[in-house]
């Protein structure tokens, strides 16, 4: 599978330049794509006005996010403030051009920033099917939690998307590792860069670990499109050598 991680710089609660962006970003993909990734709040940054930024699944975001997977051929994934039945979600949605919608709204809120207060969490674990693939969608914060990602359903490519601060980063970059060797799987990981509006400053660094842990992608500290194509073969022939998963604690989630 060929993937596409645009890390952008953001523009502050800016849908429509956002879109934009990102439009023109996805028209110089090859059509070789298989799955194109956005970062976490792609339309506005990590922002805790939901209320002045909220859209629906009926929205322009989602309806853009249909046609963008149409034009490119590949599905299409981030995260976006949606409202529903009176409440706010950091809703993180994928897209395909069979005209599927499927979403995982966030668990883990960041109460260090009160994401709490004004977004509802997500109770439930998400994993996607994708030309063959099978994918756990998870939301910034939750890297933090693995009991939450473990992998009880043999997934193969765990994905995390974020708004992952710069004084932070050295975090976000071992605990993507360590997902990816506890859990015997690729893992793919789209972060933002540029300061969004309340001056914190994000440096980047997406990237994809291979499922014994090593690294697969450069790091950037700069608005770039990064491209990694994954196979399963290798990863089953590793799981099945090594035999790490057969030996995995069964956790239930309270």
């Amino acid at each position: 599978m060929k993937i596409k991680l645009l890390q952008a710089a953001l523009v502050w609660e800016d849908p429509e330049a956002n879109r934009k962006y990102f439009e023109k970003e996805i028209a110089t993909l090859d059509e070789t794509t298989d799955l194109i990734v956005l970062p976490e709040m792609f339309t506005t940054g990590f922002t805790m006005h939901p209320v002045k930024n909220a859209e629906t699944m009926e929205g322009r975001t989602v309806t853009w996010m249909k046609s963008m997977v149409v034009q490119a051929q590949a599905a299409l994934c981030g995260s976006l403030i949606i409202q529903e039945d009176n409440a706010y979600y950091n809703r993180m949605l994928f897209v395909t051009p069979d005209g599927l919608v499927e979403y995982y709204d966030k668990r883990h809120l960041f109460t260090l920033a009160g994401e709490e207060t004004v977004y509802t969490a997500g109770q439930d674990k998400k994993i996607v099917g994708h030309k063959g693939w099978k994918i756990c969608l998870m939301v910034c914060y939750d890297l933090r939690f693995p009991a939450f990602s473990r992998n009880l359903e043999d997934y193969d490519l765990l994905l995390y998307v974020a708004n992952w601060p710069e004084k932070r980063i050295q975090a976000w970059n071992i605990l993507l590792q360590a997902r990816a060797i506890e859990n015997m799987c690729y893992v793919a990981g789209v972060n933002r860069v540029g300061e969004d509006g309340n001056g914190h400053a994000y440096n980047g660094q997406s990237q994809v670990f291979d499922y014994m842990g090593n690294p697969l992608t450069e790091h950037k500290d700069v608005a770039a499109v990064l491209t990694i194509a994954i196979a399963q073969k290798p990863m089953y022939e590793a799981r099945s050598h090594f035999g790490f998963l057969n030996d995995r604690d069964r956790i239930t989630i309270g």
